[in-house]
């Protein structure tokens, strides 16, 4: 079976069953995927998460009951899986941005999330260099934030904690001997979001004795972490040679996820996906490009 028609069947479990409780499993099987792959790639493709799609779609529908004029908001809010009206009101009001008594109002606006459609074009025709590379454990220093939605995604939430964290990079860079190199460490990944390090390689010396006078001492040592990569399997690619390759980034993994996992034999795990930032500057600010390091095994 064809991804096409995987995420096809799959959305059409979600609309069949939005008003039960949905195993995401039992969602995957739809497409005969794991379910840490399918809801990784149905991310990558949709910008949202598989829970994200599904709560959109119910209050949707919600909504349009509510509005119809005929249904009591206790029994639409047990219909589409809350538990109670209040957890339903906040749900619905951070959606419509209206409370639910309100959406039979005359001139009530609401919002409406609509069912995903599969739109078949041509794709690929294109290049993309990739490696397969069997990594040894390893372990990074950096510091963490958890943040909502999908990875690179919700950008303007790593970009804020890159620019807001200037002096960390800077310790962590002088420290690795290569301010020019760092990683992003993308973990933990689930239906409401992710943990997002930046990191670097220290030298064992340095990662071991951080909180020690004539290094960092305690005050700066507590902001960091050590954080452990265990041995993987990654299938490694890279951006374009140029000044900005972040702004090729999204691409790339979504090129990834609807071109090259469907036909390559390997299924996503769930282990730390990396990024690999190569920051060359003045006369080599041309020459940067980042490594998309994706956790895989054989199927």
């Amino acid at each position: 079976m064809d991804w096409i028609t995987g995420i096809e069947r799959a959305i059409n479990y979600i609309e069949e069953h939005l008003t039960e409780e949905i195993d995401y499993e039992a969602v995957a099987a739809q497409s005969f995927s794991s379910g840490y792959h399918f809801q990784r790639v149905f991310s990558i493709l949709c910008g949202y998460t598989l829970g994200e799609y599904i709560r959109n779609r119910r209050l949707t529908l919600a909504g349009a009951e509510l509005a119809a004029g005929h249904a009591k908001v206790i029994d639409v809010a047990l219909k589409y899986g809350y538990d109670s009206p209040d957890s339903f009101a906040k749900a619905f009001q951070r959606f419509h941005g209206i409370k639910p008594s309100e959406a039979r109002a005359d001139a009530s606006v609401l919002k409406s999330f609509s069912r995903l459609s599969i739109k078949i074009s041509l794709e690929g025709g294109t290049t993309m260099n990739y490696r397969i590379e069997e990594k040894k454990a390893t372990i990074l220093t950096g510091y963490k934030r958890h943040f909502e939605g999908v990875p690179g995604e919700r950008a303007d939430q790593e970009c804020e904690m890159y620019v807001s964290t200037r002096p960390h990079q800077y310790i962590l860079g002088a420290l690795s001997g290569d301010i020019e190199l760092d990683y992003n460490v993308i973990t933990n990944v689930n239906d409401e979001g992710y943990d997002f390090y930046i990191a670097y390689q220290l030298p064992e010396y340095y990662r071991k004795n951080l909180s020690k006078r004539g290094v960092l001492g305690e005050g700066w040592a507590k902001e960091f972490e050590d954080v452990f990569i265990p041995q993987q399997t990654y299938a490694i690619f890279e951006t374009e040679r140029c000044a900005y390759p972040t702004l090729t980034f999204l691409d790339l993994r979504k090129r990834i996820a609807a071109e090259w996992l469907p036909n390559s034999g390997y299924r996503l795990v769930d282990a730390p996906e990396l990024v690999v930032s190569h920051c060359y500057r003045r006369e080599r600010s041309n020459d940067r490009y980042r490594e998309l390091w994706i956790p895989v095994e054989k199927i």
